[in-house]
């Protein structure tokens, strides 16, 4: 390990003149075992300028700001100074040479509920930190090699996609990309391993003190099913070894990386069903090529800045979900739809059912789904995933049409991992699906791409001898007819107020006069200050309930909704009574 410090420290040799240097950098993570409510990071640095910037990192899709949390920023080093120049950027001014700075992170009191799987925390008995939530970076460094020292407790095992040395506390990355991009699992872990292709991967469970015991045979043996299908995919993996970090007490949901990945599983949920998360963790999965390695054109490596708006998210996200169904299908796992048509009907019903779809276009839909305050769309609400989702299906059965059935939405993404140096736009996928079926999708993308004409279903399914069935009739829940409940709220952190949004303008809320974006005052009179609050009186409302709404725009508004039932599509998917034999091969090679 000296040998290796020394390497490091070694890099960049200290010079008389204040050009600035790629500097060697070796941080070291404490936790102290008796203080859980954050931890510490030095910094040790060479360089050969005299001024040096750090900041902290903001993730593309969820950006924390945990520049927010971060504490006692100082320098060790004789005769340096440390000053704060912007929210998340602080200044070192020092002589050249060995340049020390210490600082704490103070964990933000912990979320009511359950927690997300991607934020940090720590208890007695392990924690998630790293990433984007512990570690600074050299600005102008972002390219430099770093050391990572972990100080944890003595019976903690720590589980993260940095580098292994020959030393267990120490870690590698080849630069400031990948140390913000792998978070850190640590603590009393249950471990299994698995080798796919050459690459080794690690499954790492942290439970609770209280956890459910579940069937883990069952459980690790899902995940290496979906990865084998995934591997049949792509041929090959972006990375040398992989870490699928699960997290006892945190909702199901996860957040992705380039080799590694966080997710939430509740051992209640796994005790009942091994494979209850699988399709999230399929999804993560699979971004692993499809965001992560065949990025969007718009993605910064690392940023201090929030990252701008992504036009081909339907596609990163959208068909990330296509295939997180598909490959569990391919793998014989059992999902919550029992055929493959029953999952298009289900989305389909859902496309239809919401009219935001036929009015924005995919790049549209994409540009507002992170970083973007609720809203965007006015009074609509859309799902990227949902829409490109279904894109990317429509796509898959014109591929398989114009082949013959020899070629699938798979070649193309084979295609696009093949040049993935090339950033990822809409004209990019456009030519990857002409390349692959020698046919021309340009008019499907400027209908639906980056056009807002609705899909039209049974074109598409035609090709393969189906069609749909459409009827409309009462939203019906749990045997009762369903409350028209089309609106929510969110809390603006910019003045601290709670704003509704409408996601239907034809619902009773729309009607009423009621905007997304309108500051909530008061619902019968009762004052409103969180969504917790407003969704408890939103689900007390029966059918027939009178509510009156105060809200604060330019100038105050007062609105009377009825709460009343909607209607809702059902949707089912038909053979045509004239299908050609050959439209069936396609039809079963499409696993319908």
């Amino acid at each position: 390990m000296k040998t290796l410090l020394a390497f490091l420290l070694g890099l960049a040799p200290v010079r008389p003149h204040p050009v600035a240097v790629k500097p060697s950098i070796q941080y070291t993570l404490r936790v102290d075992s008796t203080d859980l409510s954050g931890w510490t990071v030095a910094i040790r640095m060479r360089t050969g300028a005299d001024t040096v910037q750090l900041a902290m990192a903001a993730h593309p899709e969820y950006d924390d700001r945990y520049w927010r949390y971060v504490r006692d920023v100082r320098s060790e080093t004789i005769g340096a100074t440390v000053t704060r120049v912007d929210s998340a950027i602080w200044q070192v001014v020092a002589p050249p040479g060995i340049v020390n700075v210490r600082y704490r992170i103070q964990l933000p009191p912990a979320e009511s509920g359950l927690r997300a799987a991607w934020r940090p925390y720590l208890t007695p008995t392990g924690g998630l930190l790293g990433g984007p939530h512990a570690f600074m970076y050299v600005l102008g460094a972002e390219d430099s090699a770093v050391l990572v020292e972990l100080q944890l407790p003595d019976s903690w095992r720590i589980a993260t996609g940095l580098t292994a040395t020959r030393d267990p506390h120490y870690f590698s990355a080849a630069n400031a990309a990948t140390l913000v991009d792998s978070p850190i699992l640590a603590g009393q872990l249950r471990q299994w391993s698995f080798s796919e292709a050459g690459a080794t991967h690690r499954i790492v469970y942290w439970p609770l003190p209280n956890a459910t015991p579940f069937d883990t045979t069952a459980f690790v043996s899902g995940i290496r099913r979906f990865v084998h299908e995934t591997f049949a995919v792509f041929g090959r993996a972006p990375y040398r070894d992989y870490t699928f970090q699960f997290e006892d007490g945190a909702y199901s949901g996860g957040l992705e990386h380039k080799n590694s990945v966080t997710l939430g599983a509740q051992s209640a949920e796994l005790a009942r069903d091994p494979n209850a998360i699988i399709q999230e963790t399929a999804h993560e999965f699979f971004h692993t090529w499809n965001l992560m390695a065949i990025r969007p054109v718009e993605y910064h490596d690392i940023d201090y800045r929030t990252q701008p708006p992504v036009s081909s998210l339907w596609f990163s996200e959208g068909l990330t979900m296509f295939y997180a169904d598909l490959l569990l299908r391919r793998a014989g796992i059992a999902l919550r739809d029992s055929t493959r048509a029953a999952h298009l009907e289900r989305l389909i019903g859902s496309y239809l059912n919401n009219p935001a779809y036929g009015r924005f276009s995919a790049e549209s839909i994409s540009r507002v789904a992170y970083n973007a305050d609720p809203g965007e769309l006015g009074d609509y609400s859309a799902s990227t995933h949902q829409q490109g989702e279904l894109i990317g299906a429509m796509l898959d059965l014109m591929v398989r049409n114009a082949t013959g059935g020899r070629r699938s939405m798979d070649d193309v993404m084979r295609r696009l991992f093949a040049q993935s140096s090339t950033r990822l736009d809409g004209r990019i996928i456009e030519q990857a699906v002409e390349n692959v079926c020698s046919c021309d999708v340009t008019p499907f993308f400027n209908a639906h791409v980056r056009g807002a004409a609705p899909i039209d279903f049974d074109r598409y399914l035609g090709l393969i001898g189906l069609k749909t069935r459409v009827t409309w009739g009462p939203a019906v829940y749990n045997g009762e007819p369903e409350r028209d409940l089309r609106v929510w709220g969110w809390e603006s952190e910019r003045d601290h107020t709670l704003r509704l949004v409408i996601s239907n303008p034809a619902s009773a809320w729309g009607r009423a006069g009621l905007h997304s974006r309108d500051r909530l005052v008061s619902l019968n009179g009762v004052a409103l200050s969180t969504w917790l609050e407003l969704r408890a009186k939103l689900q007390s409302l029966r059918i027939g309930d009178t509510v009156h709404v105060q809200v604060q725009r330019a100038q105050p508004f007062d609105a009377t909704v009825i709460v009343a039932g909607f209607e809702r599509p059902t949707v089912r998917i038909e053979r045509l009574p004239n299908a050609t034999v050959a439209q069936r091969r396609l039809a079963e090679d499409a696993t319908f």
